[in-house]
């Protein structure tokens, strides 16, 4: 029999573009993990996050913004908060096994016209891809 897989959640404020691109990579990069996000305030997935992940072959355009409360009394093996508001509202997850914070900046903050947004979104969906290739399985 195989061991189950891992199962890892990344937490945002809006789960809008950063857990939603950290959730999409991982499936990709990680297809052994169980991968999922969420928001302590969801919203619904931006956009400009979607055409960021499709630009490199991830599909995000089905997901849905989702609230933590859906996870917080699920095993979780470990728990990623991505914004520095979300570490400082996310509750504690009593079934999860670590948390840590990987702080990215928010693509959805930034102004300007539409290229110049998009390459925010580019940017930061490159800088997780990068913490997730370069952490994900040593902290699993």
């Amino acid at each position: 029999m195989s061991e189950p897989k891992k199962k890892v959640l990344f937490i945002c404020t809006h789960n809008s573009a950063r857990s939603q691109m950290a959730e999409g990579i991982a499936r990709s990069l990680f297809p052994q993990v169980e991968v999922y996000s969420a928001g302590t305030e969801p919203t619904q997935v931006n956009p400009l996050a979607i055409r960021a992940m499709e630009e490199i072959g991830i599909d995000i355009s089905h997901h849905r913004s989702k609230t933590f409360e859906e996870f917080i009394n699920k095993e979780i093996d470990l728990v990623v908060t991505v914004c520095d508001h979300a570490k400082e509202t996310c509750p504690y997850f009593p079934y999860a096994k670590k948390r840590i914070h990987a702080g990215f900046e928010d693509p959805s903050s930034v102004l300007g016209n539409e290229e110049t947004r998009l390459d925010a979104f580019r940017k930061t969906r490159d800088l997780i891809r990068d913490w997730l290739k370069q952490n994900l399985m040593d902290l699993i």
